[in-house]
């Protein structure tokens, strides 16, 4: 999510609530009782060892999913408020983005048995059918939907059309569904198929604006490309231009990715905060290091590991942005109660003045929990680290799906807010790490492979 849309949401976010200090243990709402495959989850008093640990953390997270979901659609609604404090006529908005998250998650609970195999599959049929009637726009999905109708929800007055980036993280994970079940019974085959046909619809040579070597993130039935909103990097979109240059239908050539994306080699960078070079210049964070979201939605699938092209490394891309976000914290120069080695993480959320995009250089004494458990695979020692002390921190920011959003001990606050776009990334990225699973499928995919040649990477196993 650029900055330009976290305004928007900010805005949203500020008329929503009002910010609740915690004030003790009385006021502490225990919500327990998750429930997941006909599973009771109850908090546990202790693990056996890490591994029964993650399952828990995996189980009660992807819950947010699958029985959290919008009954309509099967998909991720936008926010979960425990308290019952929404927007008005928001409680039915479904999220593209956050739904692709979800997705991974499902994939996730399906094989680690977390949920039935042929109940999973139920259920993303049911996604699938549809997606495959709602909203498009030159076969992009709006940001948002009103769950009971498919019908776009305006993100903001113009965004009311195609989003190509969302539709991107959407896409992401529908491929993993596709690679993971097109070998199976002919339920699961004809799922891997409607997933495909889905795919070959999505016309990422529309979003060039009139064949500019740029993608741009929207377009409006009734705006056009006012948004104006080229995606230059480097920022979460990267997953936008893999998916374009690797389309069967509607592809889009390498110069887009080098011209517009790297900006003629202009996203390259010499910044190193805390001796962890970050390789690419984060767009309005050059020295510091944007939001972790943006290590983590590129790449729920796209696997970093030893992959390469022109500009960086992007292993060391996505490790030393996590690393640096951890040293950060660690050094805490602002001196915010609660920072350490097992309380670190910044990246968008809700916060103690709405949505805020929490970085090393927007830091407002806020730790959202996804920040460093979505960065397992980048910092697996750090992360468990972070994970332990988020859970021995009790119920004051755990409810019924997991890790409330954010909190900050510095100002003694958190409410009971759950955000599908930070929720959903942390059963599929703890699974990057566990098993590897979610970036084996993506990179299974024959156009990935050929979209990445095309771009000019380069994959060293």
């Amino acid at each position: 999510m650029t900055v330009f849309k976290m305004i928007i949401l900010s805005f949203l976010c500020m008329t929503l609530f009002t910010c609740k200090t915690v004030e003790d243990s009385s006021n502490k709402t225990n919500l327990n009782n998750q429930t997941i495959a006909s599973q009771a989850l109850s908090r546990p008093q202790s693990f056996k060892n890490d591994n029964e640990l993650l399952d828990y953390i995996q189980k009660v997270h992807l819950n947010y999913m699958w029985e959290g979901a919008e009954q309509t659609s099967g998909l991720a609604c936008e926010r979960i408020h425990m308290d019952g404090k929404y927007p008005q006529n928001d409680q039915d908005v479904v999220t593209t983005g956050g739904s692709g998250f979800g997705i991974a998650g499902l994939l996730v609970g399906i094989d680690r048995g977390f949920i039935d195999r042929n109940a999973g599959v139920q259920r993303l049929h049911k996604i699938v059918n549809y997606l495959a009637k709602a909203d498009r726009f030159h076969g992009m999905w709006p940001h948002w939907m009103d769950g009971p109708t498919g019908k776009v929800k305006p993100f903001g007055q113009k965004d009311d059309g195609g989003d190509l980036v969302e539709s991107s993280f959407l896409m992401t994970s529908l491929l993993c569904v596709r690679q993971y079940f097109k070998d199976g019974n002919a339920s699961e085959q004809l799922l891997a198929q409607n997933i495909d046909s889905l795919w070959r619809e999505m016309d990422f040579s529309w979003y060039r604006n009139g064949n500019k070597n740029v993608l741009y993130w929207h377009w409006s039935p009734n705006y056009g490309w006012e948004m104006n909103f080229p995606l230059e990097g480097y920022n979460e979109c990267l997953i936008a231009y893999i998916l374009g240059a690797s389309s069967p239908t509607h592809g889009i050539p390498a110069e887009c990715y080098h011209e517009g994306w790297a900006r003629c080699g202009a996203i390259k960078s010499a910044a190193a905060p805390y001796g962890h070079p970050l390789e690419l210049k984060h767009n309005g964070a050059e020295e510091t290091g944007g939001p972790l979201f943006w290590s983590q939605y590129s790449y729920i699938g796209l696997d970093p590991r030893h992959l390469s092209d022109h500009y960086a490394d992007y292993w060391n891309v996505t490790r030393n942005h996590a690393l640096s976000d951890y040293d950060y914290c660690v050094d805490n120069p602002k001196g915010f109660k609660g920072y350490g080695q097992d309380c670190w993480g910044l990246t968008a959320s809700y916060s103690v003045v709405g949505y805020a995009a929490h970085s090393p250089g927007n830091d407002l004494g806020v730790i959202t929990p996804t920040a460093a458990l979505s960065s397992f695979p980048y910092t697996p020692k750090e992360s468990m680290a972070a994970l332990k002390g988020f859970w021995n921190k009790g119920q004051w920011i755990w409810g019924k799906y997991g890790f409330y959003d954010a909190f900050s001990e510095n100002d003694n606050w958190t409410v009971p807010h759950y955000l599908a776009i930070d929720q959903l990334t942390i059963a599929p990225m703890i699974e990057n790490y566990r098993s590897g699973l979610l970036w084996n499928l993506f990179m299974s995919c024959p156009e990935i492979k050929n979209g990445l040649t095309k771009l000019g990477f380069t994959v060293n196993q």
